[in-house]
């Protein structure tokens, strides 16, 4: 379970297993959408397997992550998302009613994202081997012209924007599961990217690198990107935001708001000169009200991520090593 994690482990087993019989130029860059040019058009290509358990939780549905997941990652590419596809692997005796409920909502999240679900494929497999059901998806979308990011563009003197607060899918998917209550409701915050990206891009951002902070949750995220670009990044934790109820909820389950997946937030590594305003075009948009900057890219210590406590000292923000929460996306 630990290898699927989007941990150390799932980053061990991609590079002893995959890589190896699969490299090529495309997919040796590792990011979350491949990009490529047909005819001097460049698209982004991604695609995703969802298992969360329970198919709802509150804030959202299986059907509703699946859409969401798929155009985040092409937005991170800096992509305008157009099509999905989707192929159901259904559990014998799962209910009719409970499948529909998860369509509709698929393509209720599809509409509103302004993306199409164009093709698809079910199968069943025997009861007690799928836990309801399983989506994997596909999606293609346009790269824009003019610009250009990717987890290797990160440079000294970036400024890292998260686009809201942390470790709300993981937290809310796991208090469902293990019937935990927290006093107040925690909800996932499973939602579309594209159109905060498509704001930073239209307001003249310069953007260098975007992540979509799922499995590994930001601590991976800005590790990936600190590898990638072989520089640093120091994170004020002060200012990274995170929910009274979350803190509380990851206080009690010991782990780390950091390492706690998210369905529906973005972190953003943009040029110095443009932090502020970057923090402030995602604050006029659905989705960025709480932006904030969180820390900077140095040349210092490259490919580590550090962070500031509160206390006035220093920790190392690694990437987990495996599957805190299972089965959460």
């Amino acid at each position: 379970m630990g290898h699927g994690g989007g941990g150390r482990l799932t980053a061990e087993l991609v590079a002893q297993v995959f890589m190896p019989a699969l490299h090529n130029d495309v997919l040796d860059r590792l990011g979350d959408s491949a990009v490529v040019s047909v005819d001097g058009t460049r698209l982004a290509l991604t695609t995703d397997a969802y298992v969360v358990t329970p198919l709802f939780f509150p804030g959202g549905d299986i059907g509703a992550l699946a859409v969401h997941g798929t155009v985040n990652d092409l937005a991170c590419a800096g992509a305008v998302p157009l099509y999905l596809t989707a192929a159901f692997v259904i559990e014998e005796g799962m209910p009719f009613d409970d499948l529909a409920r998860i369509a509709a909502s698929m393509a209720d999240a599809a509409r509103s994202a302004g993306v199409a679900v164009v093709a698809g494929d079910t199968k069943v497999v025997d009861r007690g081997r799928g836990d309801g059901v399983y989506i994997t998806t596909a999606g293609v979308g346009v790269l824009r012209h003019g610009f250009d990011v990717g987890p290797d563009r990160a440079r000294p003197g970036d400024v890292v924007v998260v686009s809201g607060p942390i470790g709300q899918h993981g937290v809310a998917v796991m208090s469902v599961r293990e019937g935990l209550e927290f006093g107040t409701p925690i909800i996932s915050d499973t939602a579309p990217v594209h159109g905060l990206v498509a704001a930073l891009f239209e307001a003249g951002v310069e953007v260098h690198a975007l992540r979509d902070p799922t499995r590994g949750g930001v601590a991976a995220v800005l590790n990936e990107i600190a590898s990638a670009s072989h520089v640093g990044v120091v994170i004020d934790e002060v200012t990274v935001p995170v929910a009274a109820e979350v803190r509380s909820a990851c206080a009690l389950l010991g782990l780390d708001p950091m390492q706690v997946a998210n369905e529906g937030r973005l972190v953003a590594w943009v040029a110095g000169r443009d932090g502020e305003r970057a923090v402030q075009v995602l604050r006029a948009c659905t989705g960025g009200e709480q932006a904030v900057a969180i820390g900077h890219v140095v040349d210092e210590h490259p490919g580590m991520v550090v962070g500031r406590t509160a206390i006035g000292g220093t920790r190392i923000i690694d990437v987990p090593l495996g599957e805190l929460l299972p089965r959460i996306c």
